[in-house]
């Protein structure tokens, strides 16, 4: 693809381009050869920009000027994400129903629909337009979802849950298993709380691999439009996450939990059942959140403190044997 094929696409400004290069692919800053295109989004790595053996650049509108052949925008990272759409466009898949699905007759499908192999689609189940279920999905009974759904092989969407529109589930995804609630008996044993209550999923939602949304016994587990899920996230029963938030890998979210919107939850991160954690908030990697937290926040650590004063506990930390010595060898003295 030509270069300057590509500016106009990225709406770009060329710099530095003699000809119109042939670029063949993209890759990182340093591993970039003749025919890449790369991006650089931070200043501080403008030498590897000067060195790089890459053809041309993605860089912002500040950046400093380089040899190289360059496009320069506002966010360099989402306009190489756009210029990786170009070179790897979605893979396209012919509408039709493969022989061995079971479709119910009472279910309803919009047009452009692709039903793959062993695809199991429920009673009265509503699905719109250009969906892609491929082999191996399952979508229970009473399931409404929105156009252009997009399920990969073995995703599984429960009974009467509700999708929106542009859904992507991952591999493996679960939306409406059932909730983790039980009630001890006088006996010690543990009685099972029906979970009816469906999962409610917003448009522009993606869910990837191995994640599990559970249905509630009362009210519904929501997610906003536009959140974005990592793989082997658990988000419980009741669980409202707010608009735009991100859960990455390994997120546990009790019961319900309350995310605002905007919020990342990093690697690992678990929240206590009934919290709350208000727009914008940053919980950094491993945190425990057991109370609430503040708009605009950023924490770490278990349990959550400010993220200032959690660094302040880590630099401690490794010089606690030290302190204890010292304090008891005062207390000795006196």
């Amino acid at each position: 693809m030509k270069l300057s094929a590509i500016a106009s696409a990225l709406h770009a400004r060329l710099e530095n381009s003699a000809s119109d290069i042939e670029i063949t692919g993209l890759n990182g800053i340093e591993e970039a050869g003749p025919g890449e295109l790369t991006f650089v989004s931070n200043p501080k790595y403008a030498q590897a920009a000067r060195s790089t053996k890459a053809s041309a650049l993605i860089v912002a509108e500040d950046f400093p000027a380089v040899a190289t052949a360059t496009l320069r925008v506002k966010d360099p990272y989402l306009s190489f994400a756009q210029a990786l759409e170009l070179f790897h466009p979605a893979q396209s898949y012919a509408a039709g129903v493969h022989p061995t699905a079971v479709v119910d007759s009472s279910a309803r499908i919009g047009k452009g629909a692709h039903i793959g192999p062993y695809v199991v689609i429920g009673e009265d189940v509503e699905i719109g337009a250009n969906a892609v279920l491929l082999a191996h999905v399952v979508i229970y009974r009473g399931a409404k979802v929105g156009d252009n759904f997009f399920a990969h092989a073995h995703a599984v969407v429960r009974e009467n849950c509700r999708l929106g529109s542009n859904v992507l589930l991952q591999n493996g995804v679960v939306i409406g298993g059932d909730g983790f609630g039980f009630a001890k008996t006088a006996a010690g044993q543990w009685h099972k709380i029906p979970q009816p209550a469906p999962v409610v999923i917003g448009d522009d939602v993606e869910i990837q691999a191995n994640s599990c949304i559970d249905r509630a016994s009362v009210g519904e587990t929501r997610i906003g439009r536009g959140v974005k899920v990592d793989n082997l996230v658990q988000v419980g029963h009741g669980t409202h996450v707010g608009e735009d938030s991100l859960l990455c890998a390994q997120v546990g979210l009790a019961g319900s939990t309350v995310i605002g919107n905007r919020v990342i939850l990093t690697g690992q991160v678990g929240v206590v059942g009934h919290c709350t954690v208000g727009h914008n908030a940053i919980v950094t990697p491993q945190t425990g959140v057991a109370a609430d937290i503040a708009p605009g926040a950023l924490v770490s650590g278990s349990p959550a403190v400010d993220h200032r004063t959690w660094l302040k506990y880590s630099a401690i930390l490794p010089r606690l044997p030290e302190i204890v010595r010292s304090v008891r060898a005062n207390k000795s003295k006196k």
